[in-house]
């Protein structure tokens, strides 16, 4: 034997170690599409960015205080809370009012969205007052919605440090707003002291929907740490971190309110029924950082999807009954050839966003979820879950047994991964007829790599990680994921996903969190808003020239007796189903949505893009429950552009 050989031999199983390197590395190296296809999928999109205006004269931060326990972990703690929402609150029948969460101020911010009405009112910042607060409160987000059915749309500002706040908004308001056109009011009643003493919760994900089919719209309140004194720094203990990160079930608790009442005029008010007892305790202490609800299987129950962080996703089927809350976690089974953390309910990646669309054009909804996907990081996945069930009535006999038919594609689709997703928004841009995908992305923003501390810590034994004390440090200046830029994902004609962010300008290197969708000056073109993280706010125009026609439907509740000095734009029809049918035959299915995903909520019209070709009529069908929560569905044929409805026991256009 030559020394040679006998060196080959020797090294074989290096050798051999480092071909299986290089072979996965490029396996899973994402492939490139080539410039003329990049070029040709741009054609048809042109975002222009402008600047979001926002109030002055508020102190300044660029972190926040925390508990003594999580001081050298801040950066960390400090990783969220931007957020923001589109929405018609002044009622000038435009979703062109930003409700904007803005971590540098602790505030938030009601601004006119950019653009030739931006002067209808001067942008302000909701004042709690007269409800207590303390310093160690910090705002996570803001969900615009009518939660006492006055035809108005009111905001739910929820927090770090307490429960949420409803503002109601007066109907004796000026239609130039200011931050006395709302009342104050607290989502959970109790006497919390001047000072606010009450209930210490860690929100980051809200969802609304009727949950138990009364047909009014109930709240869903999913938090994230437990209940305790995260950005007091003046406190030692009483918190903790996840007791795993593929398995933790010691996050905060999750709440449902049932709407009980409401009443409008110039002292509005709200009551819900609070519900603590509707999911099972390891399925409502999980670590959640987004949720969406929307009706899978066809029975006008909207069936919940919570994305957590450090555990497994849950899918919850709904069961309910008016005044009792019944759902039941559905999992997928295991197979040889699925990865575990493929399959719907037993992963265990990092959950930050979600959001439900038709993005193959069958008529069922998919589920987009935005995970932790950082190239030599936490590369996991996103998921791309696709409904494989046949209709309604297959999904609804499988969800009914317990299995979700959804599979994950995000690997043949090319969108598995981008980095360390948050809130992610699907939408028809160009009116093509096809959904795009905009995720936001990017962590903690610095200039020290923290990446190999954060790895060993992802290694690390799980009986360690429930106490901050062995969590690396992560402090103002160190960077994890921070120069990651917006995702803008564009199906190609063989049902992969493109990335145009680069050649659309929309690739910002800005940790980015929350994303909202609205057409905000009624051209039939969805615009866009971008939350950052401990940076400014962006609003995205859509000029893009060359879309096709579109329908866009705004849907509220028979409304009676509105009166006020406020404009009512109605009450939206939240779950309402629509079902678009184009003179060619082809359908396309979406909904009127509460708001759901991270920290980012859309208008509630919804609006649905039909290509080039299709000029005339198309056959709309509309399935919704009333305010006495029975069904009803009917069928119109509607020209494109913008239509206006009513619903009641028929629909009727305004």
């Amino acid at each position: 034997m030559s020394p040679i050989v006998g060196l080959l031999r020797r090294q074989l199983a290096g050798v051999v170690a480092l071909v299986l390197v290089a072979a996965t590395f490029l396996v899973a190296q994402l492939p490139a599409p080539s410039a003329a296809e990049v070029s040709a999928l741009s054609s048809t999109y042109r975002f222009t960015p402008m600047s979001v205006a926002m109030p002055s004269g508020y102190p300044q931060q660029e972190i926040r205080k925390v508990n003594q326990d999580y001081s050298h972990i801040d950066g960390w703690i400090s990783s969220v809370g931007a957020a923001i929402a589109l929405n018609d609150v002044d009622g000038d029948d435009l979703p062109n009012d930003m409700c904007v969460t803005d971590p540098r101020i602790d505030q938030v911010v009601l601004t006119p969205s950019p653009g030739a009405r931006a002067d209808r009112y001067a942008p302000f910042a909701l004042d709690p007052k007269p409800l207590p607060m303390n310093p160690h409160i910090a705002p996570m987000g803001c969900l615009p919605g009518d939660f006492n059915e006055d035809g108005r749309i009111d905001l739910m500002v929820y927090y770090w440090g307490r429960t949420p706040i409803l503002f109601l908004a007066k109907a004796t308001a000026s239609p130039k707003l200011s931050a006395d056109a709302f009342v104050p009011a607290e989502l959970v009643p109790g006497d919390h002291g001047a000072v606010y003493d009450g209930p210490q919760w860690n929100t980051n994900a809200v969802a609304r929907a009727d949950f138990d089919g009364d047909g009014h719209e109930d709240i869903f309140v999913g938090n994230y740490f437990p209940d305790g004194p995260v950005l007091n720094p003046g406190v030692s203990g009483g918190v903790v971190m996840n007791h795993s990160m593929s398995n933790a079930q010691n996050g905060g608790t999750d709440h449902f309110f049932l709407y009980e009442n409401g009443s409008g005029g110039a002292t509005p008010a709200a009551a819900h029924k609070r519900v603590d007892d509707a999911l099972p305790e390891p399925v409502s202490r999980g670590w959640e950082l987004a949720a969406a609800a929307n009706d899978l299987d066809g029975d006008s129950l909207p069936e919940l999807y919570l994305a957590n962080d450090f555990g497994p996703d849950r899918l919850l089927h709904n069961r309910s009954t008016p005044g009792r809350l019944d759902f039941r976690v559905v999992e997928g089974v295991r197979t040889g050839d699925v990865p575990k953390s493929k399959i719907v309910g037993i992963d265990s990646f990092k959950g930050m966003g979600v959001d439900f669309a038709d993005l193959d054009g069958n008529g069922m909804y998919d589920m987009f979820v935005s995970n932790i996907t950082a190239s030599w990081g936490i590369e996991e996945s996103n998921f791309q879950w696709m409904n494989t069930a046949k209709d309604e009535a297959d999904a609804r006999a499988q969800l009914s047994g317990g299995t979700p038919p959804f599979r994950d594609d995000s690997g043949k689709a090319r969108s598995a991964w981008s980095g360390w997703g948050w809130d992610v928004k699907t939408g028809d841009f160009d009116n093509s007829g096809s959904l795009a995908i905009a995720q936001a992305t990017g962590f903690v923003k610095g200039e020290t790599n923290r990446w190999p501390q954060l790895q060993e810590l992802a290694t690390a034994n799980d009986t360690l990680l429930a106490n901050p004390f062995f969590w690396p440090r992560v402090n103002h200046g160190d960077d994890i994921a921070g120069g990651e830029r917006l995702k803008f994902y564009v199906r190609d004609a063989e049902g992969s996903y493109v990335d145009l962010a680069p050649s659309l300008g929309l690739d910002v290197p800005v940790p980015t969190r929350g994303i909202a969708t609205a057409d905000t000056d009624g051209d039939g073109l969805l615009d866009f808003a971008v939350a950052r993280q401990w940076d400014q706010p962006v609003f995205y125009r859509n000029q893009s020239g060359s879309a096709g026609s579109f329908i866009g439907l705004k849907l509220t509740h028979e409304q009676l007796g509105v009166d006020g000095s406020l404009p009512a734009p109605g009450s939206p029809a939240v779950g309402t189903q629509v079902t678009v049918t184009a003179p060619g035959g082809k359908k396309q299915v979406s909904y009127v949505d509460g708001g759901g995903g991270h920290s980012g909520k859309r208008s509630n019209a919804v609006h649905i893009g039909l290509g080039k070709d299709v000029a005339g009529p198309v056959s709309v069908h509309l399935r919704w429950r009333d305010r006495d929560g029975r069904t009803h569905e009917q069928d119109l044929q509607l020209s494109t552009g913008w239509h206006s409805l009513r619903l009641g026991t028929t629909a009727k256009e305004k």
